[in-house]
């Protein structure tokens, strides 16, 4: 089965998630490079549950259907402001990064992802390789079309065809060097890896109701550390409407499903707003990179609490200094003017096509 990939740990909350738990642990246990002498460790953190989901783990466990595992399983209740998703994530990442610590690899790997993905057998290998060039990598959400109508299947490909515009802007205007095309657009949950050095040196997954999975890499990227979108990693995920996260990937799916079936509008920023933010990030770069000083700051935008919170002399280099000053200014936008899906996508095309050199010839 070749090489172990190094030490890691795959760190999965999980509530009430019985039927679908099993198949991913199946899909762990299937990694290539990890075997019964050398198993890859994966803690489930099982969370509020009333359908058994911890014990179908344990009878998986006892079959010996997942010996290349190595796993650790936690049943805990969270009630009242903590009974969500992050406090969940959290607890299972915070359970791996001692586990690394204590195993005297603390520069090991943490991975998470959702109980009900699905993945394939190259997953941990594809982010252990990724994270060699990059401080936290995100895997591409793949909605599963076996679940899927057809009208709904066609719609999923409108909008990522809007998201992939959004791309072939910022490689048009302000290519990432880190994080080249081919690249999706995907940091969620359902799948990050990162160091578990990093993962401490950052404070940790914020444990809020929904959105910790951003949460954590916006913290990354504030410490300046490197963002890539592997095309190699990916993950598949449920085309579900009934989600265990308020806010989760099920809400966007019940959105999506309303759209198709009743006609809901479904709105997004206009291309002007896409290259508005990317030139400005752009210029923020730019200025960092040619000394920061405080004219060209100022002729940003940015003030003097601005600069005492961006702490520009601490920022470890220009992805740190843009991420807190783009933060600071995005804060005092007014709301992005949007428009249809369909007009969005237009937009993007013909702007994308008013940049290539051929038309500025």
């Amino acid at each position: 089965m070749g090489t172990n990939p190094g030490p890691a740990v795959v760190c999965v909350p999980a509530r009430n998630e019985a039927e679908r738990l099993p198949r991913l642990l199946r899909a762990l246990a299937a990694q290539e490079g990890f075997s019964a002498a050398a198993p890859l460790k994966v803690i489930v953190v099982a969370n509020n549950c009333t359908d058994g989901t911890a014990d179908s783990a344990r009878a998986l466990e006892g079959s010996g259907a997942i010996d290349r595992l190595a796993l650790r399983l936690i049943e805990a209740t969270y009630v009242g402001i903590d009974a969500h998703v992050g406090t969940a994530r959290r607890r299972a990442l915070d359970e791996g990064a001692a586990w690394l610590e204590a195993a005297g690899t603390p520069n090991g790997a943490l991975l998470t992802t959702d109980a009900d993905a699905w993945l394939d057998p190259s997953w941990v290998g594809a982010n252990l390789r990724a994270l060699e060039r990059a401080e936290i990598v995100g895997g591409r959400l793949v909605i599963d079309e076996d679940e899927t109508d057809p009208a709904l299947a066609a719609f999923h490909a409108r909008v990522e065809r809007y998201w992939s515009g959004v791309r072939a802007l910022e490689d048009a205007l302000d290519p990432p060097p880190h994080d080249p095309a081919p690249r999706h657009g995907d940091h969620t949950g359902g799948s990050l890896a990162l160091r578990a050095s990093l993962y401490r040196a950052v404070g940790g997954l914020p444990a809020i109701p929904r959105g910790e999975d951003n949460a954590l890499v916006a913290a990354v990227q504030r410490a300046g550390g490197r963002l890539r979108h592997c095309p190699a990693v990916s993950v598949r995920v449920s085309a579900r409407t009934a989600g265990r996260a308020e806010g989760g990937m099920a809400t966007e799916m019940l959105r999506r499903a309303r759209v198709v079936r009743d006609g809901e509008a479904y709105r997004l920023p206009e291309a002007a707003h896409w290259q508005r933010v990317i030139l400005r990030r752009a210029a923020l770069r730019r200025a960092f990179r040619e000394g920061a000083s405080a004219a060209s700051l100022h002729a940003l935008g940015l003030d003097a609490a601005d600069l005492a919170a961006i702490d520009v002399p601490g920022c470890p280099n220009d992805i740190a200094f843009v991420e807190r000053a783009h933060a600071r200014l995005e804060a005092r936008d007014g709301p992005a003017a949007e428009c249809g899906l369909d007009e969005a996508v237009a937009g993007l095309d013909n702007l994308a096509a008013s940049l290539r050199p051929e038309a500025a010839a």
